[in-house]
């Protein structure tokens, strides 16, 4: 039976100091955009005269509306590729045993190791050459291609951990790989997928530049880029700034809270793989 120990309390104070040392940014992030510039009240108590009209400037002055709308398109293009190249490549990784798979899996763990800023110009010149800079499509493709290592080797690590009876059961049956793949291997990859999915969204979601570099002197921005812009202008009003930054999380946040569950089983899976 489980005792509430002196070492249980200790532990679990610990962790309460841990969990405001990371919440109080955000307090501190929050409570800024719902009060007024000239608001004498102090930064850690919340203020008397909480006002919306802070995200309204912010969402009118920073052109976040378009800019959301690109990111949102960036970002979801970028991941569905990003799961299906990723699953569909770390299938035969992990269940083909042979010095070519094993050859091939650590050829991807190589490409983990690479910075990407090591191929950053050599990539903004082919995307020249391509004339798709200023275009979004630049970005789905450098996403993709940058992240696809990442992804097959969660995606490999869990597979390893699945039994192959259903696998076994459906070749009995006369179904293809290709069947088995997308009918009963892919719908026990969930939990993984979930992971890949809420960690590759904010890495594409998040980054700055990328987007600053191949969309430069267009009309197309991304949130982040918009953002920083914004900044610069509005530095003196420090409400609207941390408005827009608000604005700017909230649909991850909204994706991670509805998918933290199957992060925390997919990297339990992925890792024990």
């Amino acid at each position: 039976m489980f005792r509430y120990t002196k070492a249980t309390f200790s532990r679990e104070v610990v962790m309460l100091l841990v969990a405001l040392v990371f919440v109080f940014p955000i307090y501190i992030l929050v409570n800024m955009s719902f009060r007024e510039a000239n608001d004498p009240t102090s930064l850690l108590l919340p203020t008397m005269q909480p006002t919306i009209s802070n995200f309204v400037e912010a969402w009118q002055q920073a052109g976040l509306g378009p800019a959301l709308l690109n990111s949102a398109v960036v970002t979801v293009t970028s991941v569905v590729l990003i799961v299906m190249i990723s699953s569909a490549a770390a299938y035969p990784l992990a269940r083909v045993m042979s010095k070519l798979s094993s050859t091939l899996f650590w050829i991807v763990l190589v490409g983990m190791m690479i910075p990407f800023q090591v191929a950053l110009i050599p990539l903004y010149q082919t995307m020249r050459d391509l004339n798709l800079l200023g275009s979004l499509l630049s970005l789905i493709l450098f996403y993709t291609g940058s992240q696809v290592p990442f992804s097959i080797f969660l995606y490999t690590g869990f597979l390893r951990t699945l039994d192959r009876d259903y696998e076994e059961a459906a070749a009995i049956d006369g179904a293809s790989t290709f069947r088995t793949f997308v009918s009963i291997v892919f719908p026990l990859l969930r939990p993984i997928t979930g992971t890949v999915v809420i960690l590759n969204a904010i890495e594409v979601w998040n980054d700055f530049l990328v987007p600053l570099l191949y969309l430069s002197g267009t009309p197309q921005q991304t949130v982040t880029v918009a953002l920083y812009a914004f900044v610069g202008q509005f530095v003196s009003n420090w409400p609207v700034v941390f408005a827009g930054l608000v604005i700017s999380i909230v649909p991850v946040l909204l994706v991670y809270f509805l998918m933290q569950k199957q992060i925390i089983k997919g990297f339990a899976g992925g890792l024990k793989g």
